[in-house]
């Protein structure tokens, strides 16, 4: 049964109101926004939704698709109302309250990892999320400072294509590096060095982790002498890098057809 929602201020709504862009609360629970990513993990995922809240041209466009899912509770208000609750204009109509899965451990993940290296961005994390599960790298490892991809801007840049991957946080990246050797896999470094193997000369081992480094400082030496192989992306003479998100998906590309 829909809710409608008189006063914006309805205790009820206090979770959206708390959350900002970090978007994952003290539970674990997340916020996500848009039709597009609340859609998106609605048909394509079991995560355990707590609420919906969005306006009633959302709810009478995606009535089936709501009711196909069980949702505790499901709020209407306006587009201006839910303005409010966010605290700025936006341009959606829909938002959605839901527990994040929980993190795979190492021994959980596939033959092919990316593993981010004190990324920042979570801008960056969302378009490499997006781009991952597009070519089927479908496990992700980052450090625990960086965004989680369940970071309200991040699974919104990954149109909600993050809620597909089997997703660790490590705690030091040099120990996992050691664990996913013992492991079997190859640990590659996508950096700019000396000895780096151009990316059309590399044949990738059967089970590999591609690491991508910082947006500003990319990878440090002591980090790529724990690598099986520095890996760079041939590029025009003065151009000396790709955003990361971008330089992840061209190697992930090259990996995962050689």
């Amino acid at each position: 049964m829909v809710i409608k929602i008189e006063n914006i201020e309805d205790k009820r709504l206090q979770v959206y109101h708390a959350q900002r862009d970090k978007g994952i609360l003290s539970d674990g629970s997340f916020i996500a926004d848009s039709p597009k990513v609340v859609n998106l993990i609605l048909e394509q995922s079991d995560i355990e939704i707590y609420s919906i809240l969005a306006t009633k041209e959302y709810f009478a466009e995606h009535h089936e698709l709501i009711a196909s899912r069980k949702i505790p509770f499901v709020y209407e208000a306006s587009k201006a109302e839910i303005s409010k609750v966010v605290g700025h204009k936006i341009h959606h109509n829909c938002m959605m309250h839901a527990k994040r899965p929980d993190d795979s451990s190492l021994c959980e993940l596939d033959e092919t990892i990316l593993l981010l290296d004190n990324i920042t961005s979570s801008e960056n994390v969302g378009a490499v999320s997006r781009s991952m599960a597009a070519l089927g790298v479908n496990s992700l490892m980052l450090g625990k400072t960086s965004p989680h991809p369940f970071n309200r801007r991040a699974l919104r840049v990954s149109m909600g294509y993050a809620s597909m991957l089997k997703i660790h946080v490590y705690e030091d990246i040099k120990e996992s590096i050691k664990t996913l050797k013992s492991l079997g896999y190859t640990i590659y470094a996508a950096e700019v060095t000396e000895d780096a193997q151009l990316l059309s000369d590399v044949r990738p081992a059967g089970k590999w982790a591609l690491i991508m480094g910082h947006e500003g400082f990319g990878i440090e030496k002591d980090i790529l002498d724990l690598c099986d192989a520095v890996v760079s992306i041939e590029m025009q003479e003065g151009v000396k890098s790709f955003n990361v998100a971008i330089a992840a998906s061209i190697m992930m590309y090259n990996f995962k057809n050689k």
